[in-house]
């Protein structure tokens, strides 16, 4: 099951302008973008998610999907931890030796904690 739909970040737009003027982190197989954003009339929207795998991560679609699907379960696990109002978008660096849910779980959850997205850390 896939992130719910006002929790994730699905236009080009919304895209350019994290990567623009959100703050970036970085792990050893993941880059996340970050950005406080609020809508025109400054109410706190929820956070929403966008993952970019590129192809040169890998050419077949199902590995990227695979990735995507990891990824995505990973930040659902944090949905009801995790501050309102920012956009994130969450790059793969590369292919990943070792596409284990426990290191995709320990990586993100300390790029969310750095980023101060995620409470009670």
């Amino acid at each position: 099951m896939g992130l719910p739909k006002n929790n994730r970040l699905r236009h080009y737009k919304a895209f350019k302008s994290v990567y623009k003027r959100g703050e970036c982190y970085q792990s050893s197989q993941f880059i996340m973008h970050s950005l406080f954003d609020t809508n025109k009339n400054h109410q706190i929207l929820p956070t929403q998610f966008g993952i970019s795998i590129s192809q040169k991560v890998s050419k077949k679609a199902i590995v990227r999907n695979y990735l995507k699907r990891q990824v995505k379960s990973v930040i659902r696990t944090f949905l009801p931890k995790i501050v309102s109002g920012y956009q994130v978008v969450i790059v793969v660096k590369k292919q990943p030796q070792v596409c284990q849910y426990n290191i995709f779980l320990r990586e993100i959850k300390e790029l969310l904690i750095n980023a101060k997205i995620v409470y009670g850390y």
